[in-house]
């Protein structure tokens, strides 16, 4: 009996231990994936110099823009009271605009580096277009990174204030990476008619799903217990958990068109969360692009000129689907 009782004794002290440890990475992951830095203001030189990597003349085209005074920035209040920012731009001709396009950027950059979609959405496909920084991000307020999930919701308000700024009956929310997971995210949600489509470019089917392989391929841990760990610790600081974070639980329910874009040679945003992503849309029209030997976030750099015909046709087939109703 008494060694029995050191038995369990031990085992006590061993699941402590392991709580304790577990507790401490948990917290240790949650800082280093949703607070990283650089970010913000102090990031927004890299990330100028990003922009231009991308697509060469964009930040002398975003400031000529500013300085003819075409280009504006506008700053509202986010889902959680915090201040969040945007720019917004008319088309090139705006009698014959198209609609008007959101472009959302990725993780740990900002309305700057996705310049190239605002260029394609402006200049080649005369839409006029908002494109804004998400929380932690650019010159918007944050306490934290928020994945997506709870930046869906600053999205919408973003959705209405481009509605109020261009007035236009076709808008199409088009996101990068996180930014696509963000889009994704918002079209399970109740959204206004004039929301008319999507396309994401390599977003993550959640993020439960990212993080695990990004705790896999940084670190080389399986993701229990240190992600069950960080998820309990995000929802006490942030109100949301990685497994509620879906995109395909969101998409299961958007009836919207939508694009799918997923560089094959992707290996952070791992190419089968394309498919994943893809199956979980079951109602309304969708498409697919899977873009041969693009890596993350690559497909536009690598084929600007195929990315942006497909797009355009893809925006075109929309416009056609809204004729026969």
């Amino acid at each position: 009996m008494a060694a029995m009782k050191k038995i369990f004794r031990l085992v006590a002290i061993l699941l402590v231990t392991l709580s304790l440890q577990s507790c401490l990475a948990g917290k240790f992951m949650c800082n280093y994936a949703l607070k990283p830095t650089p970010h913000g203001v102090d990031d927004i030189e890299r990330t100028r110099h990003k922009a231009d990597s991308l697509l060469p003349g964009s930040t002398a085209w975003y400031d000529g823009l500013k300085a003819d005074g075409l280009l504006k920035d506008t700053t509202i209040v986010g889902f959680n009271d915090k201040k969040i920012h945007a720019c917004f731009v008319p088309a090139a001709n705006p009698a014959r605009a198209k609609g008007t396009a959101i472009v959302v950027h990725g993780y740990t950059d900002n309305h700057y580096v996705f310049l190239y979609l605002v260029r394609m959405y402006r200049d080649d496909l005369n839409y006029n277009v908002l494109f804004p920084d998400l929380q932690y991000h650019g010159y918007s307020e944050g306490d934290a990174v928020q994945m997506g999930w709870l930046d869906r919701l600053d999205l919408e308000k973003w959705i209405d204030v481009a509605h109020n700024i261009f007035n236009d009956d076709f808008m199409v929310l088009h996101g990068v990476s996180m930014g696509a997971a963000t889009v994704m995210m918002a079209s399970g949600d109740p959204l206004p008619e004039y929301v008319r489509c999507f396309v994401e470019d390599c977003g993550y089917s959640s993020v439960w799903d990212q993080f695990k392989t990004n705790l896999h391929d940084s670190f080389h841990l399986p993701p229990f217990p240190i992600l069950n760990s960080a998820s309990i610790v995000c929802k006490n600081r942030y109100g949301w958990g990685f497994k509620e974070a879906s995109s395909v639980k969101q998409l299961a329910k958007c009836d919207r068109p939508m694009y799918f874009i997923h560089g094959d040679a992707d290996d952070f945003v791992p190419f089968e969360h394309l498919w994943k992503n893809f199956a979980a849309k079951t109602h309304g029209y969708k498409e697919y692009w899977a873009v041969p030997g693009a890596v993350h976030a690559n497909s536009f750099a690598k084929y600007p000129e195929e990315y942006k015909a497909r797009v355009g046709d893809f925006l075109n087939r929309v416009h056609g689907l809204m004729k026969k109703k």
